[in-house]
């Protein structure tokens, strides 16, 4: 009970901040900026900038300064969600129960709105924050790159185009968790390095969190083929497939030993992910 109502109170916070980004419907190109808000405003839990704002608590950071770049993330996050809806893709007509963003404005406005938050996104990684300290901006610079590189060709992008070369193809567990770490895992665990770089963590500290990202971003993909009874559980069953998620999710919170009792709130998201129920 406690985690949720951690989640609800940053989610509230990150909403807010992610209102003062978006564009306000106006004159021109209204359609588009309605879509961005349709597809950035339509619920969620806030996952992935939850956790960059823990992983900056868990090292005794600012979450101030940090909240700009976990509210690209999320912006990074819905553009991809967007996408993947699209007739091309997945031919989604549903998300959370409401009409995907395709549906609801039409597919080449759906097409731009994904783009436009994207872009929105590398913009606000990019501006000043005011009162940081002095290496904060080149912080911010080395950020930048390495989101870049977990949304693109070697990560999110690249995971979701073996996805689809493997849809009507027979595939094996190298090939799912190849999929599963690229295509959704590795904006999770950008997610957490966020937060603890940002955060102004030390090397250690960067690295373990970001093998625990890593590790939860894997499981909370498990957790999903769980719920939905395909991928992973299709693939080994669903009760080898509990045994590889309960694995994985030990392997996650021994990457926070080192934080100790500053590790909890990271440790409470893990036990989230394993035993969440949609």
């Amino acid at each position: 009970m406690a985690i949720e109502i951690y989640f609800k109170k940053q989610a509230i916070k990150i909403d807010n901040a992610l209102l003062g980004y978006l564009p306000k419907p106006g004159t021109h190109a209204r359609k588009l900026h309605e879509a961005m808000l349709y597809a950035v405003m339509s619920g969620g839990k806030r996952v992935r900038p939850v956790l960059t704002l823990a992983a900056c608590e868990a090292v005794g950071g600012d979450v101030r300064r940090v909240l700009p770049a976990a509210c690209a993330l999320e912006l990074i996050h819905c553009y991809s969600l967007i996408h993947d809806d699209l007739p091309c893709m997945d031919d989604d007509a549903l998300r959370r129960g409401k009409p995907t963003c395709h549906v609801k404005f039409g597919e080449d406005t759906a097409v731009l709105a994904g783009d436009a938050l994207l872009t929105l996104a590398f913009r606000i990684l990019s501006e000043p924050v005011k009162n940081t300290p002095k290496d904060f901006s080149n912080r911010q610079l080395e950020t930048i790159r390495f989101i870049a590189e977990a949304v693109g060709s070697a990560g999110m992008v690249g995971g979701q185009a073996v996805d689809i070369e493997y849809q009507d193809k027979k595939t094996n567990l190298a090939i799912m968790e190849y999929i599963n770490i690229h295509k959704s895992g590795a904006l999770i665990a950008a997610s957490a390095r966020v937060g603890v770089y940002l955060g102004g963590g030390n090397a250690d500290q960067v690295r373990s969190i970001f093998r625990y990202g890593q590790a939860l971003g894997l499981l909370f993909q498990i957790v999903d083929d769980i719920l939905d009874e395909e991928g992973y559980a299709e693939l080994l069953g669903l009760t080898q497939a509990r045994e590889e998620a309960a694995g994985i999710h030990r392997r996650a919170k021994n990457e926070l030993k080192l934080l100790g009792k500053k590790g909890v709130i990271l440790s409470e998201i893990a036990d989230f992910v394993l035993e969440r129920k949609k």
